[in-house]
């Protein structure tokens, strides 16, 4: 591990402060998921110059491009640097071995208190749910339960009588301490959840450029393996997080108890992080970003199993197989030296006496007829039945809509608010989500789109004989959010 473990080479690096300090401020501090190479750059850029100004030019020699193609190299592996389908520019992302490294720097600073009590009461809690949960026998579960009953019982019937235990400083802090360290730890998980999930497509594609059997055998293989990712212990503990999360109800408790928690004067002393008071937002951002992963990751792995249906040349299907079987050969175990030669673009001349010369477009010649007012009367109705959307209103709809609620689905805006011109009034909300904050979009609001969940809105129309019938649109669940 000392010599493999990104996280051991950066705490052994001589650059280990620049790079610690600067990634846990642009990717760690404000949550930020996928970052460009432009802007990244033009950080560390930034970051390189007030260094230069205090320790000499001398001290950071080299460009912030280079120092960001090196932590992302595979002797580093400190960032994690693709290309999004359909770009050509770079992006790069924190990977799981450097965030852990950074929370390891962070737990080397002092803490002014450091509590024991509630990591001792969750350890029971913890124990106290997997002994009920596994117990099997009706008449102890009962009893259990009855217990838990009587309890509860008293203890109402106590704050009834006037007796109202409450926590003191000491218990407030000690508590509110291990939620802010799990919240921070929940948040380092989702990269570690998404860095196993690409593991795993890692290793199907392995297997796909080194299958030698039938195409039907293959594809049974390939979906066992899709279905073992969603059904492995992290995708089943993922996809209750988010079944969990995803509930407007537990969303709302969460944000009115955080708000009460952190107006409360013992937690104030501690100075929480102000992020902390949106923390469940942050949830919410990176397991969508997990869970847009994983849907990617699908749909590439079909376009690899789609482009190998269409190779039928034999002799190109065999080369394409030892490239692969030697890359993956030689993926751990590099070769020093040249390993190949590419040649270098050239530039197409085209000198200017090469272009055609410019011709002149032919004028219509008009002929001179005198125009006379004619006699015919003619229907201007059609003129007046075009259809307009109003995105005003459209907008104002969504923001009278969350006034009451921290949420809305599209389904339920539609409900309140019938569609008054069909398909095009559900394609111009569609559009508003699109938008995003700016230009025409929802300023102030965000829209998330689940694709896990299909939904079906229905809506009055009209049909080509005037006749009234209902209309209906299957599409993911789309949801407004403050």
């Amino acid at each position: 591990m000392r010599d493999r473990h990104p996280a051991w080479r950066l705490l052994c690096s001589d650059h280990a402060p620049l790079v610690a300090s600067f990634l846990h401020r642009v990717f760690v501090a404000p949550n930020v998921r996928v970052m460009s190479e432009a802007d990244l750059a033009e950080a560390l850029e930034d970051e390189l110059f007030a260094l230069r100004e205090q320790l000499g030019p001398e001290a950071f020699p080299k460009d912030a491009r280079d120092y960001l193609t090196g932590w992302a190299a595979p002797d580093k592996g400190w960032l994690r640097k693709f290309y999004k389908p359909g770009t050509d520019e770079a992006q790069f992302d924190l990977t799981p071995a450097t965030e852990k490294a950074i929370a390891w720097l962070a737990s080397l600073t002092e803490r002014s208190f450091v509590g024991t009590e509630s990591r001792l009461l969750t350890l029971f809690t913890l124990l106290e749910q997997i002994c009920a949960g596994t117990e099997d026998d009706p008449i102890k579960r009962v009893a259990d339960l009855r217990k838990k009953r009587d309890d509860l019982d008293a203890e109402i019937a106590r704050v009834l009588a006037g007796e109202v235990p409450l926590l003191d400083d000491t218990a407030v802090k000690d508590r509110f301490q291990q939620f802010q360290q799990l919240a921070r730890e929940l948040l380092a998980d989702f990269r570690e959840v998404e860095h196993n999930f690409r593991q795993l497509d890692r290793k199907v594609r392995e297997k796909i450029a080194l299958w030698e059997g039938s195409k039907g055998a293959l594809l049974d293989e390939i979906m066992g393996e899709r279905d073992a990712i969603g059904d492995s212990d992290q995708g089943r503990s993922f996809r209750a997080f988010w079944d969990f999360l995803m509930s407007a109800q537990r969303q709302e408790a969460l944000t009115e108890r955080l708000n009460r928690v952190l107006a409360l004067p013992a937690v104030a002393q501690l100075s929480p992080d102000p992020r902390l008071r949106r923390v469940h937002h942050d949830w919410l951002e990176a397991g969508e970003h997990t869970q847009r992963t994983v849907a990617m990751l699908s749909q590439q792995l079909r376009r690899f199993l789609d482009d190998r249906a269409f190779v039928e040349n034999r002799r190109i299907l065999d080369l394409l197989h030892g490239i692969e079987s030697k890359a993956l050969a030689l993926r751990d175990a590099a070769p020093a030296g040249t390993v190949m030669h590419i040649d270098a673009t050239g530039a197409d001349i085209e000198l200017p006496l090469e272009r055609p010369l410019f011709t002149p477009r032919v004028k219509p010649r008009l002929a001179e007829l005198a125009l006379e007012a004619g006699e015919d009367d003619i229907d201007t109705t059609r003129l007046f039945e075009q259809i307009v959307v109003d995105k005003a209103r459209l907008r104002a709809a969504v923001q009278r809509a969350l006034r009451d609620k921290a949420q809305v689905t599209l389904r339920e805006l539609v409900e309140a608010e019938p569609l008054q011109h069909g398909l095009a009034e559900l394609v111009g909300y569609l559009e508003l989500a699109h938008a995003g904050f700016s230009g025409d979009g929802l300023e102030g609001l965000r829209v998330l789109v689940d694709d896990s969940t299909q939904e079906t809105i229905h809506w009055q129309a009209k049909s080509a004989t005037g006749e009234a019938v209902v209309r209906a649109a299957r599409m993911p669940r789309v949801i407004f959010t403050r």
